[in-house]
């Protein structure tokens, strides 16, 4: 029965004092136990946490050091006690009913785990980031390389983001985003959770689907589970340097664990291609942090990942 379920939402904060209040307010709202793992934020996240406790149920995790998402998640979920736990990030919003609605599609789908619909700021789905196939070698490439910066359309992008998807529908998916992934306790032990060296942030979600589903089990996308997601805001606040730094080691991490050696040769130079590349493009404007900023956070990656 659904109504037995008990469900243990995980939210993993960052600096996140501007978005943490609505989020909570929405789950005080739900028929769940919350678990806030702090992982040393410098605002004022902890001080309005605390606040939220003295009016509502709620366990908070306060970290003296920033350990990664992975290793947060897998902290906070130890501590939960429900048969199936939600990570959401702090910017989620969940809308009446969306916990519900997401142990309800778990229990008629059989499935192990679940992400709900990602709605933007104009109510719609976010398209190609709600739900994505787990990445091959060549997309990963085509991530490297500023093909789906130049030709967002190619084929391998459309299918690796499922662009073509019908979001209103529900199906049977490979990785639902980590803003809002649901999974049954018993599957999460059977993995042992997140791996913790994707540190501090970047791939931990795509490989615990990649693995879930090598175990065999089902991951399905719920869009009657609505959250509105503004996106990002804790990575949004990181140096330019360490947001690209971070997203290449732990891509090139992914794929020492999943491809072949000679696929994690091709992607390595792919990388360091793309670096140069993006290096050229921003002597001449094509940069999304000044100059100097912007080079040497390429070249740094150039330097990890060599």
């Amino acid at each position: 029965m659904v109504s037995m379920v008990r469900c243990s939402v995980i939210v993993v904060t960052y600096n996140s004092a501007e978005a943490i209040g609505l989020c909570l307010e929405a789950l005080a709202r739900e028929d769940c136990e919350i678990v806030v793992v702090d992982n040393a934020s410098q605002d004022e996240t902890v001080r309005r946490v605390e606040e939220f406790v003295a009016w509502h149920e709620l366990r908070l995790l306060a970290n003296d050091r920033n350990l990664g998402f992975a290793a947060a998640a897998n902290q906070g979920a130890h501590e939960a006690s429900g048969d199936v736990l939600l990570l959401l990030n702090p910017d989620a919003i969940a809308q009446p009913g969306a916990v519900k609605a997401l142990l309800q599609c778990m229990e008629s789908t059989g499935a192990a785990a679940a992400g709900g619909a990602l709605l933007e700021s104009n109510g719609k789905p976010a398209r190609g980031f709600a739900f994505r196939r787990l990445p091959t070698a060549a997309t990963l490439l085509c991530e490297a390389l500023l093909v789906n910066q130049l030709w967002p359309r190619n084929p391998l992008n459309r299918r690796y983001r499922c662009l073509n998807a019908d979001y209103a529908q529900p199906q049977e998916v490979e990785q639902p985003a980590g803003a809002c992934l649901t999974i049954r306790r018993e599957a999460w032990a059977e993995l042992s959770g997140f791996d913790e060296q994707f540190v501090p942030v970047w791939f931990e979600d795509v490989d615990f689907c990649k693995r879930l589903l090598e175990r065999g089990h089902k991951i399905v996308y719920c869009p009657i589970a609505s959250f509105s997601h503004s996106g990002a805001h804790s990575v949004s606040k990181l140096l330019f340097r360490d947001r690209q730094v971070f997203w290449y080691t732990n891509m090139l991490r992914y794929a020492r664990k999943h491809f072949s050696r000679g696929q994690v040769q091709v992607l390595h130079v792919g990388i360091i291609a793309g670096m140069i590349m993006r290096s050229a493009a921003a002597l001449f404007g094509a940069r999304q942090a000044p100059l100097g900023e912007t080079l040497a956070a390429y070249w740094k990656v150039i330097r990890e990942v060599r």
